[in-house]
Order: structure tokens, then sequence, then C-alpha cells
């Protein structure tokens, strides 16, 4: 594109804001972006993309990082991750052929070979040609044991809210007269072949203020939805009332959870079609195993005489605590560095990843004569070691490890408890003379913060490395090593540096380590990912001149607070997918959900310390920001595209050089399609080579 093209679009686009933006309040002329797909702003996004895609095209390697980010997304080599069924192996896979995706089955055994036998189930692909809808596949839920009927949920453009159709697995076709849910950001749960427990939208009423359901309905098979028998009603000021099922030993247990605030559920069983409370705490996870109810607790538990610490695992017999007992048997219990991650759950096997200062290991426990027992898996160490491919119909899984150097690979475990290695993904990039380690960064307040860098064996130590710096920082969700061939090709292998940070508000330490970071408290994983900077400036791996940083989502918001309170400290930054105006994020798509981690901004007393840090109302003129790029889609309907606009209008008002890319479709990512999905990346990588500089001759690839 002509520098001549990129200009007269970007004065559009500066004409369109100084048009529209006279309309608006004056305490926010950009408002008028939140029109999610109005024609005028559709017309300013279609010319911010043109001059973002005008301007990083000018970089030299763009069409070749293009071109190999492309070829990863669809190379035939990727790992075909399994979800069991009985004997089948069900896969949703994407490539040149079927960029929307085919869903297909293998059998157990013909997965287990080095070529499987794929038989379609459904093309995406040519479901959405014949019908004129740019579906994109969402998931698909089936009741167990036969698996024969299932719900599959698809999605126009990416988005959560997606329509649901009945589905044969047998003749391999919609089922018509079958179950068939309107769009909604609805959850179902299967009671038996001909009954549901659905929360949807039922019309004016049935929502929160978050938008998802607060209203649960037994459905039951040739009558209309709207007859459906209510349930349970949650309230308008609720997150949600959520519906599902789960299967324990030989029938479905209809389950409801009806979140009162992100962090704080109430769990119902349905029983003879009514609500039963299940007497846990409302931040207790539980999980359901042989005859056993597991409780996982993120705060200490008085119960049956007995106090048990956050983060422990506890077990009782499911009738027993029915009828009224309260006796547990403490699974595991954590300590300061050795912390629960996840726990999951085989037919009568309890798989529990554990974090063991952020390096992950797994471990089975069963329950049997009347105790609990365990062991580690004998999988990999110093990587991510995860669980794929549950049935819980079966002690068969699937464990999957991974490193940043070191390729996907995925082992099979048979009932047995034995394991083999049954896959491994081929190199994606060339990893030789590369290494990782694990520092520690002392925050403002002394906590001591770990974070992992990757980069090549005798590397300078003279500030002039180009660093890529990404973390998340909230939700108690962990940031762990993965295996990247897209990060690989476009980064590692070009002799950048990769650091990921585990700062406070994410769950590698335990609940603590989350709540330490929640609402009045969140600057404090902001410091966490400042304090990461600086020591990298300290070592000499960096320089601000040389350091980017990358988030999406609520890590989109963590980078646009970063450059916005620091900007001395960065020398570019991504912002995807981003939570950026605190001042409105409630009235934005599912924002309201989050009051719990962030707080409320209509509460004078919680705005006095959002106003601090939120970057759409702490970006000001005369500064000297690092250059940006907001990274969105139109389809996000969960965080939704109106906080990258707005920030990317009120920089680019103020004079500032930022970017914005806003694909189409994608819902809370980058894209559908690998097309689109290349696309975004190539624009994010191509733009930190543009701003950040080459690799020096010490540091670049033999």
């Amino acid at each position: 594109m002509r520098r001549s093209r990129v200009l007269a679009l970007v004065v559009l686009s500066v004409m369109l804001l100084a048009r529209t933006g006279r309309a608006q309040s004056d305490s926010d002329s950009f408002a008028w972006l939140s029109d999610i797909q109005g024609d005028s702003v559709l017309a300013w996004v279609r010319a911010q993309n043109q001059a973002t895609l005008g301007a990083l095209r000018t970089y030299p390697g763009f069409d070749t990082l293009y071109t190999r980010i492309l070829a990863v997304l669809n190379s035939k080599d990727r790992l075909a991750y399994p979800t069991q069924r009985g004997r089948y192996i069900y896969n949703f896979w994407q490539d040149s052929a079927h960029p929307r995706g085919i869903y297909r089955r293998t059998t157990t055994e013909s997965y287990a070979t080095a070529s499987p036998a794929w038989e379609l189930v459904l093309d995406i692909d040519s479901l959405a040609a014949r019908e004129g809808v740019t579906w994109a596949y969402a998931g698909t839920d089936c009741l167990p044991p036969e698996y024969r009927h299932c719900l599959v949920s698809l999605s126009k453009g990416g988005g959560d809210a997606a329509e649901v159709r009945e589905y044969d697995a047998v003749d391999k076709r919609f089922v018509e007269g079958g179950f068939l849910v309107p769009e909604a950001k609805s959850s179902i749960g299967w009671v038996d072949e001909n009954t549901l427990l659905i929360s949807s939208d039922f019309g004016p009423g049935s929502l929160t203020t978050s938008g998802y359901p607060r209203i649960v309905k037994l459905w039951r098979r040739g009558t209309p939805l709207a007859g459906a028998t209510t349930v349970y009603e949650g309230k308008e000021s609720d997150v949600a009332a959520w519906a599902g099922s789960t299967y324990m030993q030989g029938r479905m247990l209809p389950m409801i959870w009806n979140g009162v605030t992100f962090f704080q559920t109430k769990i119902f069983l349905v029983e003879d079609g009514k609500a039963v409370l299940l007497e846990i705490p409302m931040d207790a996870d539980p999980s359901f195993v042989g005859d056993q109810l597991v409780v996982y607790l993120r705060s200490s538990w008085t119960v049956g005489g007995h106090t048990y610490p956050e983060g422990a695992l506890l077990g009782t017999g499911y009738r027993a605590f029915r009828a009224g007992g309260r006796t547990f048997q403490t699974i595991f219990a954590p300590n300061d560095r050795i912390v629960i991650n996840s726990v999951t759950s085989t037919r009568s096997n309890l798989l529990v990843s554990l974090l063991d200062n952020v390096h992950s290991e797994l471990h089975r426990f069963h329950f049997q004569n009347g105790r609990w027992s365990g062991s580690r898996v004998p999988a990999p160490e110093l990587g991510d070691v995860g669980v794929s491919g549950l049935d819980p119909t079966s002690d068969r899984y699937f464990v999957t490890y991974q490193s940043f150097l070191q390729p996907t690979s995925l082992f099979q475990v048979a009932e047995d408890g034995s394991l083999r290695q049954i896959r491994q993904l081929p190199p994606m990039f060339d990893a030789r003379g590369l290494e990782v380690h694990q520092f520690e960064a002392r925050s403002k307040d002394g906590t001591r913060i770990p974070y992992f860098i990757v980069h090549r064996t005798g590397m300078a130590m003279d500030g002039n490395n180009p660093t890529l710096l990404n973390a998340y920082g909230g939700f108690q969700i962990s940031s762990l090593p993965w295996y990247s061939g897209m990060m690989g090709t476009s980064w590692l292998e070009r002799g950048g540096v990769f650091v990921l940070a585990n700062i406070r508000g994410g769950g590698e330490f335990g609940p603590s380590w989350h709540r330490a970071a929640q609402k009045e408290h969140r600057q404090r994983a902001y410091d966490d990912f400042l304090a990461v900077a600086e020591d990298l400036i300290a070592r000499k791996v960096t320089s601000p001149a040389r350091l980017g940083i990358e988030g999406g989502s609520n890590g989109g918001l963590l980078i646009g607070v970063a450059f916005t309170q620091r900007p001395d400290l960065f020398g570019a930054a991504v912002s995807a997918v981003p939570l950026l105006d605190m001042r409105g994020y409630t009235r934005l798509q599912a924002g309201a959900s989050w009051i719990d981690e962030y707080g409320d901004p209509d509460k004078p007393e919680d705005w006095a310390y959002i106003s601090h840090y939120s970057p759409y109302q702490n970006v000001f003129p005369g500064r000297r920001y690092p250059p940006v790029l907001f990274t969105t889609t139109t389809h996000d309907d969960r965080v939704g595209p109106v906080h990258a606009r707005k920030m990317q209008a009120r920089m680019q008002s103020m004079g500032y050089r930022t970017y914005l890319f806003e694909n189409t479709e994608g819902g809370h990512g980058a894209g559908v399609t690998p097309e689109q999905e290349a696309l975004m990346y190539t624009s994010v990588y191509a733009f930190l080579w543009k701003e950040l500089g080459p690799a020096t001759t010490s540091s670049a690839h033999p």
C-alpha cells in the first residue's frame, strides 16, 4: 500500500472521529465507538485496519512471517487432541482445506497408531456454505454412556453466544425435530436422552446484568422451549445461573451453578425436578469420582469440628454427605510453594495437577478400602503436564507434556495406570542453542516474583537484546510454560528473548496469590510486572528501547496499565482483546461479571483505587508513550472491541503513534480461520520487530 493511501485512511479516521465525536458527551467523546456494528463505526474500523496493515507491511519480513505462521497453523503434523467417548476418539481439525474445520472421529485403537483412520462426522465449512452463515464450531456435548445423543454449538463469527442443535452421532446428522436452542449464551446439561437442563435467554427479564442467563429450566423432548419447567431462578444482580450435569456411577447428575459473584457460587443438585443446595463453601469447587464427593477449598473451612486450610483437597462419601455427614479425609494439603493447579477425574481416579514453584506435575489419587492414596504420574519434569481426553465411563485418559523448547508429547494411560507415549509434535522451529532459566524479581513490597526466560546460549548481557515480556495475573489463572511453534518461528528463532512472568493475581501459588491482587490490591499485579521489567533491564538482558510487552484480555489491561504508568520502561506494547476503560467496563459485554475481581467503578470507594490505574482515564497528551498495537475482534461478546477502539481513538487524537487491528470474526480471540489468525499474529510480530529492531549478531540465530 502506498504511503499516500495510508495517510488518506488516517485522515478519514480522524474526520469520522471529529464528525461523530461532537455528538457525544464531554465525558467520553469516543463513546460512539460502542455501536459495535454501526456503519460509521465499521467504516472507521476498516480505515484503521488498512492504515495498520499498510504501516506494518513496510517491515521487510512481513510476508515471510505470515507464510511461516500460516504454515504452523495449517501443519498436518499438529497434534490431534483427543476427546474420548466410549470406543471413539473425537477431534476438531482445521487446515488449509478446512479453514472453518471438521469434526471427526476414529477408534481408540486406530488413534494409537501412526496414521489414524479418521471418519468425518461434521463439516463446518460445508455447513456454512450451505446455510450462508459464517459458522464457527463452538463444541459438542454428548450423553454417556452411549454417546449417540449430542448437542452441537455453532457460533456466528466465533462469539460466546451460540446456536445449539441436537446431533445423532450414529447416523451423523442433525436430528429433525430434535432439540434446537436459538443463539444465546446458553448452558445445557443432559438429564437423559429425552430431557435437558437448560439456562438460556428466555426473553425479557431472563438475563443478569452481566448478560448471562439467570433462569434454569427442565426441557422435555417434543415440547416447545417456551413451555419448559422452571427449576431455579437467580437474581438479576447475579453473574449467572448455569445448567450442566455430571456422570456419576452410571447416571447423570443434573447440577446448577448460581454465580452470585465471579468467585462465589451456590451449587445445586437437581433431584425430582427440584434444586437442592450442595452445602459446601461458595468459593469451593466440587468433583465427583466413584461414590465420593471431592471438594477443593479456596479459603479455610471449619466443618465437622475441624478447620481445613485454603488450597486443601478433601474427600467424603457422597451419600453420607447428603445424609448430613461432615467427616472428611484430607487428600492433599498445600505448602508455601506447592499448590493445586487443577482437579479432574475419570471413572474412579482423581487426577490432580500440582505446581511446585511453577513447575507442573500430575498425581493420581484413588479411594479404596476407606482411604485415599496417591502417586505421581511418571510424566517428564520441568514443563507443563496436562490431562486430555477424559471419559467419565472409563479410567483411560491422555496426558500431555510440553515446555518452551520441548514439542508437545501425548501419552495414553490405560485402565491399569500404565503410560506410553503415542505422539510427539515434531519440532515447529529450530530450538538449537536455546535455553530456559527461572529467575526472581523483587516487587515493590518485597514479594519474590518468579519468571521464566528463554534465550540463546551465550547471549551477550549488554542490554541490546530484543525481549518480549508476557504475563496475565488475574482470576487465579496460572501462566505456565508452553510450546508455541508460532512464537518460536516468529520470535525465538530470529534471536528474540521471551519472558513469562508469574505475577500475583494468578494461581501459581494458590488462592492467596490471587487474592493478593484482587480489587483494592490490584496495583500489586502491576507492580510485580514492572519489577520484572526493571529486573531484566538491571541484569542487562535488555534495555527500555528493546523491551516489548504483550498480554491478552486481563493481560491486555495489564499492558495498558504498564505503558501508561511506566512508559519509560518499554519500547513497544501489544494489548490484545483488552479491558482498558475500567470506568465503564461493567456496562460493556460481560463486564459486570468481573466486579468480584476488579471492584465496582460505580461505587466511589472502589473507583478511588480503580481510577489510579484505568488506562483509558490515565492516558494524557504530552507524554512519551511507546508505540502500541491494539488487537480485537468485532464478534468479541465477552470483553468486546470497544475498549481497544476507544483507546486507539483517544491516543490517536492526542497524536501518539498507535495502531488498531480488528478481525471481523473470532470472538474473544484472534480469528476463526487459520488465515484470519495468521494475519493477526503476523501483525503482532511485525510490529514488535519493527519497533524493537533486529537481533544483534551475538544473539541472532547462526
